[in-house]
């Protein structure tokens, strides 16, 4: 018999010669730009991997006709192009290259920020045109004036360290930072988004695009900026609400804004922001410097070669790292990772410390695959970069953030049960779960003081008021009046007309004006809505 054929690898978006040579070593390389567009779900049948960067879409249709495919390399970080779901469900490793571009997305921040401070383009455009009009091009500066940082992850500290010295202050929101981490980097934390706002002469924009994030800055937070504010943002399009910044650029609101990211890219040529003079915009060019492409090309031209010989693949982003864990453990993996996300949904404020407590049988196996994974969903959905098995602790001491694990043999109500405990600024949250039944369906079964019984799912929403008739009832009206269709409803009390906690699962997301309808009309003490991963 003849040697087997060479995997195949597709790439449809630009890869730098390095990456692309390192591929065709061991594997056949065919590059194919035009189907980042269109075609890719009648072609990739062949293919055991597929390279992209942000333009090609890579759908559920495409991944169903992807019958040989083994990974997917997003040659950059984000991957809202990619159906991270379908893939993991098709048993499709999804890879990226998170740390390629965080130093040319800083520095491209930093350039907006002077662009606009300076109307470098609108001045670059005008002495081209043969015009000198210096007295129509007057700048500020940015010595002695006060940048606002939303979102303090590695982009968002290397902006704050930048700004620090052209003599900026810095002020920074992120409830999942802790004040000596910010101290430690010369940033004053501030308690809420609003409190940002309204003291920033310069907003720079560093979140993830989530439920939470998307439209974060609306009308009512424009408004609550300085006049003659200014706002940048290289983060991701949607989380500025757009026909709110078009109002307020075009009111004198704000001295301007400067976007490298919209709502909708490529951006519409009548794109009402464009006509105004004091928004610079570029076309989504934080990752474009040669160094970054270079990085990218690289990085995941490697976690695809390891991923196609079977080896361990550090940027995995949906693979839990299964070579270490017992047959016994292995099976917690989702709960925990659900019972992180539920303990950041619920905190009040910055994180200090996760720990993780195993009782029962799980005491007696190695659990820190289970403390990694709680660690992954307790940061995925607060953080701007993917988090991954690996990353996940290192983001965690980025952030000041103590992890530690505790295990006691015996439990008293069930065979095993993981407890997480965060420990905020506001007091300590507790959840804790366990899986039931021959098919180990997973359970949140404590919240706080409060014993529940719910199977997680991906929308869920937690109420802490004071037990009364018609809460419930209240609940459910006003979450059908809102087209919201209840899964389940638990609720858990200390006593009759002492404190109540109702937590739900709702087919869709709540929206904040539902869940704020919701909280005054039966005087919630706290509210939440939290997306989980399922």
């Amino acid at each position: 018999m003849g040697e087997e054929a060479p995997l195949r690898v597709l790439v449809t978006e630009p890869l730098s010669e390095g990456g692309q040579d390192l591929l065709r070593r061991e594997f056949e390389v065919d590059v194919r730009p035009d189907l980042a567009a269109e075609g890719l779900a009648e072609a990739i049948a062949p293919y055991a991997a597929l390279i992209v960067r942000s333009q090609t879409k890579v759908t559920a249709d495409v991944l169903e006709r992807a019958e040989n495919l083994r990974v997917i390399g997003r040659a950059g970080i984000g991957l809202d192009n990619v159906d991270v779901e379908t893939a993991t469900r098709r048993g499709v490793m999804v890879v990226n290259a998170p740390q390629s571009n965080i130093v040319s997305a800083a520095e491209h921040t930093i350039a907006l920020l002077l662009a606009q401070a300076r109307n470098i383009p609108q001045a670059d455009a005008s002495i081209k045109a043969g015009k000198w009009e210096r007295a129509r091009f007057q700048g500020v500066e940015l010595h002695g004036k006060t940048l606002g940082v939303l979102g303090l992850g590695r982009v968002g500290t290397m902006v704050a360290q930048r700004a620090e010295a052209f003599g900026m202050r810095i002020v920074a929101f992120d409830p999942y930072v802790s004040r000596e981490r910010a101290r430690s980097l010369g940033v004053e934390l501030m308690p809420n988004l609003e409190a940002v706002l309204v003291q920033a002469d310069f907003v720079t924009i560093h979140l993830p695009l989530t439920t939470e994030t998307e439209g974060l800055i609306g009308e009512r937070e424009l408004a609550l900026m300085k006049d003659g504010a200014r706002i940048v943002n290289t983060s991701r399009g949607g989380i500025i609400d757009e026909r709110a910044l078009v109002a307020a650029v075009r009111d004198g609101k704000l001295g301007g804004a400067a976007l490298d990211v919209f709502e909708q890219e490529p951006v519409p040529k009548a794109h009402p922001l464009l006509v105004y003079e004091s928004v610079v915009a570029t076309p989504h060019l934080g990752a474009s410097t040669a160094e970054a492409q270079d990085k990218a090309g690289a990085t995941i031209a490697e976690m695809v070669r390891l991923a196609l010989r079977g080896e361990f693949v550090p940027y995995a982003v949906n693979v839990p790292a299964a070579g270490d864990v017992s047959e016994q453990v292995r099976p917690f993996l989702a709960l925990a990772e659900q019972l992180g996300a539920i303990l950041t949904g619920l905190a009040e404020g910055p994180v200090h410390g996760i720990e993780a407590e195993y009782v029962g049988h799980l005491a007696e196996h190695d659990t820190r695959a289970l403390t990694l994974a709680a660690l992954k969903g307790a940061l995925a959905r607060v953080v701007h970069e993917p988090v991954s098995f690996v990353n996940a602790g290192m983001i965690a001491r980025e952030r000041g953030i103590g992890v530690s694990e505790r295990k006691a043999p015996i439990s008293r109500d069930y065979v095993n049960l993981m407890t997480l405990r965060a420990a905020t600024e506001a007091g300590e949250v507790t959840v804790a779960g366990t899986l039931v039944g021959v098919r180990g369906g997973e359970r949140l079964v404590r919240i706080d003081d409060f014993d529940v019984d719910v199977a997680p799912a991906r929308h869920m929403a937690f109420f802490l008021y004071v037990d009364r008739p018609g809460v419930i009832g209240t609940v459910g009206t006003l979450l059908g009046d809102a087209g919201i269709n209840i899964g389940s409803m638990e609720v858990g009390r200390t006593e009759a007309g002492g404190s109540a906690l109702m937590a739900l699962t709702v087919d869709s997301a709540i929206p904040a004006e539902v869940l704020g309808r919701i909280e005054r009309a039966i005087g919630a003490e706290r509210a939440r809505s939290i997306t989980v991963p399922v």
